[in-house]
This record gives C-alpha cells, sequence and structure tokens, in this order.
C-alpha cells in the first residue's frame, strides 16, 4: 500500500529554494521603504531656516554639535548585505542542477503515447547507436534510455507506469522538507540543541523580560509611572498649585533621579555649586520635608529650572545637566495636565464630598509653565523678550511708549511699518530686519467653531439638556500672512473714502507686511484703530457658561482673543424659558398624566444616553485612529533658550470660568500645520483603582534628605522663618 514518506534535502538544494525567496521578500520591500532617500535633506533644511532660527540655541547646538544620524548609513550596510546574500544565494541556484524531474519513458524516447512496440524498439536502436557509451555519447542519457525502454516495452512495468504514473506500481507519497539532512544528523545533535537553547531559553526570555521590565516602568507616553504617582499624589494634596508649588513638584519626578533612570547624572560638585545657585535666585522654600520634592536630585532641578526662566548664567559643568532636564520638561508638563485632568474627572464622578478636584487655574497654570520652560522667561515678563535683540535695558523703549502701548507680540506685528521702524529705531538694519523675519513666522491661529446636536433630526436646535458636541476648526497661519491680507483689505475699502477727497490720496501709504512711505501719514485715530486690532472669533456654545480656552506651548502672548456670542446665546436663552413654559402649561393641563409621562421620559433618556455613548466611542476611535496617521513634525518654535528643537503644541478645552471648572478633555494637538477640525465631547470617567493613577508613592523610605544641600543654609532658613 502506498504510504508517506519525509525526505530531507540531502544535498541542500531545495533549501536554496527556500531560501532565497524567504531572504527576497524581505530584501525587495525592506530596500522600497527603508532606503535613506535625501542624506542632506536636514542639511538643506537648516540652511533653509537660518535666517530666522538662527539664533535659537538648538539651532547653534545642532550647528557645534552636530548630531552623529549614523542610522542611513546602518540602514544602507544592513540593506547591501541582505542584496548581497540575495544574490549569492540565486547565483547557487542558477548552478544547482534539477534534480527531480517528473519521469516520463514517451519522453525519453521523444515518441508520443500510445506508441506501438515496434516504434519503441526503433527509435530505441537510433538512440542508442548515438548515446552509447562505447561510441563516445552520454552514458548518463544512455542508461534513462535503456530504462525507458525496458519500462515500455514490458507489459507489467508498461501498465504500471499507465495506472500508476511509475514503472514500479504504486509509490509512498513523498514530502520534501526545505532544510538540509545535516540538521537531524545525529553527529550535529548538540550543536543544534545549543542553538536551539540559546535562541529559545536565553535570546526570547531576555528580549521579553526587557520589554516587560520596561513596560511596567513606563507609560504609555514613555513617562515614569511612579512619577505619575509622584504627580497623582501632590496634585491631590494642592489642589490650587500657584508657579512656585507647579515648578517644586515638576523637579520632583524621578525622571531626574539617578536610581530610576540611568540617564541622570549626580556629582560630588553639585554640592557646592547647588547651594550658590540657591544664593543668586534667592528665596527657596527649603523649609518643608516632603520627599521627593526635597531630595538633592529634585532639589538640582529644581535650580536648574528656575535659572533657566531666570535666565542665569550657570558654571559649565551644569549646563549639560540642565539640558537633559529641559528636554523632559514638556513631556512631564503633558503628563501633569493628564493627572490634573483625570482627578478633576474623577472627582465628576465620585459623589464623595472629600475628594477634592484640582482647580482649572493648577490647569492653566501648567500650560503656561510649558510655554515659560520652552521660552526661558519668567511668568509675568514681557512676551517681547522671545524676540532677538530685546533684552530687559531696551524693553522699556517699546512696552513703556507714551504713543503705543505695546505688550503682546500681535500689538507689534499689527503696527505700520513705519511706526515699527521709529518704535524700534535703536537695533541696526540688520537686526531689525531678523526681529522682523522672526516676527513674520510666529503663528497666528483662528478657530471656525460650531455646535450641534448628533444624531438629532435637527442638529442645530439646541435646548436645555442637549448633548453637545462643539466642532472646532484650527487654521494657522504666519502672523505676516494674516496682516499683509488684513491690511490690503482695509487698504481696499478707504480707496472710495479716498478718491472723493483728491489728491490727498497720493500722499497715503499703501498696507502691507513691508510697508514703505511715500509721504506723510494724515491716518485718524479711529481709522489706525481698524487696521491694528482684530476682532475677537464669537464661539457659540449652548449655555452662557461655557467659554472656548486654548494655550499655545511655543508662543506665550500670542493667542487670539476667544469670546462668547452674547447675543446667540441670549436668544438661546429665551427659547428655552419659552419652551419651559410651554412645558409647565402643559403639565397643569395633564396632571393626571405627568407621572407616566415621566417614566416614559426617563427611559427615553436612558436609551438616548446608552446610543449617544456608543456614538460618542465611535467618533473617539475615529479621531485618534486619524491623528496617529498623521506626522507629528509641523512647525519650529521660536525658542532663544530651549537646547530643542521644539514642534508647536496646542491644547484645546472647554472650561466654566464662573465656576472655574473643566467642561471637556483638552485635546492634545500636536499635528496642526495648516488646518485641523477636532470634536469636544465631555469627559468621560476614569475607571477607579488603575495603577496609573495610584496615590502611593513606593520607595519613599530609600530616599534620603537633601543633607548635602540644606545644610549650607540653616542659617538662612532660620532667618527666613523669622521674616515669615
Amino acid at each position: 500500500m502506498a504510504g508517506q514518506q519525509f525526505q530531507y534535502d540531502d544535498s541542500g538544494n531545495t533549501f536554496f529554494y527556500f531560501l532565497t525567496s524567504f531572504v527576497g521578500l524581505i530584501v525587495i520591500p525592506a530596500t522600497y521603504y527603508l532606503w535613506p532617500r535625501d542624506q542632506n535633506a536636514e542639511q538643506i533644511r537648516l540652511k533653509n531656516i537660518r535666517k530666522v532660527y538662527g539664533r535659537c540655541m538648538w539651532y547653534r547646538l545642532r550647528l557645534l554639535k552636530p548630531q552623529p544620524n549614523i542610522i542611513p548609513t546602518i540602514k544602507k550596510i544592513i540593506l547591501l548585505a541582505g542584496w548581497a546574500l540575495f544574490l549569492f544565494l540565486a547565483y547557487k541556484v542558477s548552478k544547482t542542477d534539477r534534480e527531480y524531474q517528473e519521469y516520463n519513458p514517451y519522453e525519453v524516447l521523444n515518441l508520443d503515447p500510445g506508441a506501438t512496440v515496434t516504434e519503441i524498439k526503433k527509435q530505441y536502436r537510433l538512440l542508442s547507436l548515438k548515446y552509447h557509451p562505447d561510441k563516445g555519447g552520454d552514458e548518463v542519457m544512455f542508461m534513462r534510455i535503456a530504462k525507458a525502454y525496458a519500462a515500455l516495452t514490458d507489459e507489467e512495468s508498461r501498465k504500471n507506469w499507465e495506472e500508476f504514473g511509475n514503472p514500479d506500481g504504486p509509490q509512498a507519497t513523498s514530502f520534501g522538507i526545505a532544510l538540509p539532512a545535516w540538521i537531524v544528523d545525529q553527529k550535529n545533535s548538540i550543536l543544534v540543541l545549543l542553538v536551539y537553547g540559546l535562541a529559545f531559553m536565553v535570546i526570547l526570555p531576555v528580549v521579553v523580560g526587557s520589554w516587560w521590565y520596561r513596560s511596567i516602568r513606563y507609560s504609555g507616553d514613555q513617562i515614569l509611572i511612579r512619577t505619575t504617582q509622584i504627580y497623582t499624589y501632590f496634585v491631590y494634596k494642592t489642589r490650587n498649585m500657584d508657579m512656585k508649588r507647579l515648578i517644586m513638584v515638576l523637579a520632583g519626578a524621578s525622571e531626574f533621579d539617578p536610581q530610576y533612570n540611568k540617564d541622570a547624572t549626580s556629582r560630588p560638585t553639585d554640592n557646592i555649586l547647588i547651594p550658590q545657585l540657591i544664593r543668586e535666585i534667592g528665596s527657596i522654600n527649603l523649609k518643608k520635608n516632603e520627599p521627593p520634592l526635597t531630595c538633592p536630585y529634585s532639589l538640582k532641578a529644581r535650580v536648574l529650572l528656575l535659572c533657566h526662566l531666570a535666565r542665569m548664567k550657570i558654571p559649565e559643568t551644569l549646563e549639560e545637566d540642565q539640558q537633559f532636564m529641559l528636554k523632559k520638561c514638556p513631556a512631564l508638563l503633558q503628563e501633569m495636565v493628564n493627572v490634573i485632568c483625570q482627578l478633576i474627572i474623577m472627582a465628576r464622578s465620585r459623589e464623595e464630598r472629600e475628594f477634592r478636584a484640582p482647580t482649572l487655574a493648577s490647569l492653566e497654570n501648567c500650560m503656561k509653565l510649558s510655554q515659560m520652560a520652552v521660552q526661558g522667561l519668567q511668568q509675568f515678563k514681557s512676551p517681547l523678550l522671545q524676540l532677538p535683540h530685546i533684552e530687559e535695558d531696551n524693553l522699556r523703549r517699546v512696552s513703556n511708549h507714551k504713543k503705543y502701548k505695546i505688550k503682546t507680540i500681535q500689538d507689534l506685528v499689527s503696527l505700520k511699518e513705519t511706526d515699527r521702524q521709529y518704535l524700534l529705531h535703536f537695533l541696526e538694519d540688520e537686526k531689525y530686519e531678523e526681529v522682523m523675519a522672526v516676527l513674520g513666522s510666529f503663528p497666528h491661529i483662528t478657530m471656525d467653531i460650531k455646535s450641534q446636536v448628533l444624531d438629532d433630526e435637527d442638529s442645530n436646535n439646541i435646548t436645555v439638556g442637549s448633548l453637545v458636541t462643539v466642532l472646532v476648526k484650527l487654521t494657522r497661519q504666519t502672523m505676516a500672512e494674516v496682516f499683509e491680507k488684513e491690511q490690503s483689505i482695509c487698504a481696499a475699502e478707504e480707496q472710495p473714502a479716498e478718491d472723493v477727497q483728491g489728491d490727498t490720496n497720493k500722499n497715503k501709504t499703501k498696507g502691507g507686511w513691508q510697508q514703505k512711505s511715500k509721504g506723510p501719514k494724515k491716518t485718524t485715530k479711529s481709522k489706525k484703530k481698524k487696521t491694528v486690532k482684530k476682532k475677537p472669533i464669537p464661539i457659540p456654545l449652548s449655555q452662557s457658561k461655557q467659554q472656548k480656552q486654548k494655550q499655545a506651548n511655543g508662543v506665550i502672548g500670542n493667542e487670539a482673543a476667544v469670546k462668547e456670542d452674547e447675543e446667540e446665546v441670549s436668544d438661546k436663552g429665551s427659547d428655552s424659558e419659552e419652551e419651559e413654559n410651554r412645558d409647565s402649561q402643559s403639565e397643569k393641563e395633564d396632571g393626571s398624566d405627568r407621572d407616566s409621562d415621566r417614566e416614559q421620559d426617563e427611559k427615553q433618556n436612558k436609551d438616548d444616553e446608552a446610543e449617544w455613548q456608543e456614538l460618542q466611542q465611535s467618533i473617539q476611535r475615529k479621531e485618534r485612529a486619524l491623528l496617529e496617521t498623521k506626522s507629528k513634525i509641523t512647525h519650529p518654535v521660536y525658542s532663544l533658550y530651549f537646547p530643542e528643537e521644539k514642534q508647536e503644541w496646542w491644547w484645546l478645552y472647554i472650561a466654566d470660568r464662573k465656576e472655574q471648572t473643566l467642561i471637556s478633555m483638552p485635546y492634545h494637538v500636536c499635528t496642526l500645520k495648516d488646518t485641523e477640525e477636532l470634536e469636544v465631547h465631555e469627559a468621560k470617567p476614569v475607571p477607579e483603582n488603575h495603577p496609573q493613577w495610584d496615590t502611593a508613592i513606593e520607595g519613599d523610605e530609600d530616599q534620603e534628605d537633601s543633607e548635602g544641600f540644606e545644610d549650607s543654609f540653616e542659617e538662612e532658613e532660620e532667618e527666613e522663618e523669622d521674616d515669615d
């Protein structure tokens, strides 16, 4: 009976076929997707933005210490090695003779199937004379001819061939394994076992263990879970954090602790240099013993951050540590924003009065501190200090001018060219051009907001108790583009009036970002205000308490003014009052059916709420998938003192200013290049007992008091206590 037979590739030829196909399936698509397209793209990009970002610290650091980008070189080496292996295997396969060929005796004798015995014998004689070894023929071919002749002249063999496809009758089914026979050879069994043991018992467990160890230490945003626990504990403890307290909590992150982060460094000279910096900074709260906020690593991070905000010169040995700390700040502050939002939602979902929610001021202070860290500015400093060549000594000439009240970047940009030149007359022409280039590159964000009720027949009809979704379209432009358009529009509007006045229009200037004076100006004060100030963007919302807020991480004092459309809100309020009056009248008329209607309404509300939650979840999944596919490389932030190239971030949320409460979770918009559309929903409740939000701080017993820093300040602390 026919059975089954497994055969290994004794010669290794089949294995080469398999290996060639396998390597080709990897190398060909990998080359298409991973081959470096342009090695000089980064240098070209830096050259193009040099005029604007040439004075930024991150730009100068990249030029002085160019990042050794060996990744493209490594990719090329790996891909070339893969192609070399593929070509070698293809060459081996091309030189390998095909051992397996379908055996057909008729084809060997060059006869058609069904030939007679006489034709077979005649053909055999002709081929024998041609391939006989004694006459210089091919011995292998002669043996095949003889075998075919024997198979076709013997009745039994010929019958087996016609029925089973083999002269010897039914054979066992053969399965070839594309592995060389030496793998299963007993002589090589120890070597094969060692390779298997190394791969599956050493390498694989180490890789999986490393991944698991890292996953239990870090959150999804690559922040240490211990840091999240520290932030949760202190945010819950101090529900209204001012900027000073916030900096203290920020510096307590475990990312700055050498015990939990190998990249963090601690030097013996820190015990000398850090106290000196504290004397220069002034008062720092060292009285409270709150580990880890008073541990040496936390004090060091706090002092370095305060020096950065004050733009103080620090010793060279601490510059590298300060740059490391500043690079971590944006991600840590984003994690603190997440912590505050989750605690607010938890307090809203719980009925316990003892659970204190953080205030809205704490949330916005985190966003402001992120701006301050990027720009190197203290809390109440002028945003004009973001600009190059604008220092404390010449700032008063700009901000305290009697004629021009310049408080923000937008105020300076909106001036006419001649007024701006007069205001910045202390700058040389080259420096003035650089300031203008930087001003023109600053972002200007506008919002197109639409409120509607999804899954309703009339989505624009917003009544009391409606579940409102706010659709926000963010549009980013540069300051130069915005005010060039505005001034050109204003000039076009003023043109008819100027024509009526006669020849006086020849002495007036044209609107534009770069204006050239053609004569004396006779612009009235009212017209000047019309061209300078930008109208606030109205936001239609269903309740008068809700107000749209946004914060920019890259630019301070640069946000567009956002206010409510009071008329539309009041109109909607009157409509709701009329509906309530009609409802009250119907209740008086139908008092007997009030209970049954209420039960039906409650049931209907529950069904609507369930459907709404499903719809909301599907929308959020689509938005999350869309944001994940977009590139987070948007526009670099102009930052004079930040050590790393920072991309623009934006926060978008709805808050109740009167009640100081957060209505929607802040959207962290990090993909805004030109336009971005978002849907703002009510914040979702957070599951309880999540390990990431555990307020218990592990390892506090391992933290030592900051004796190295505090010993130098015992006398100063006593003086501070007396002053208090």
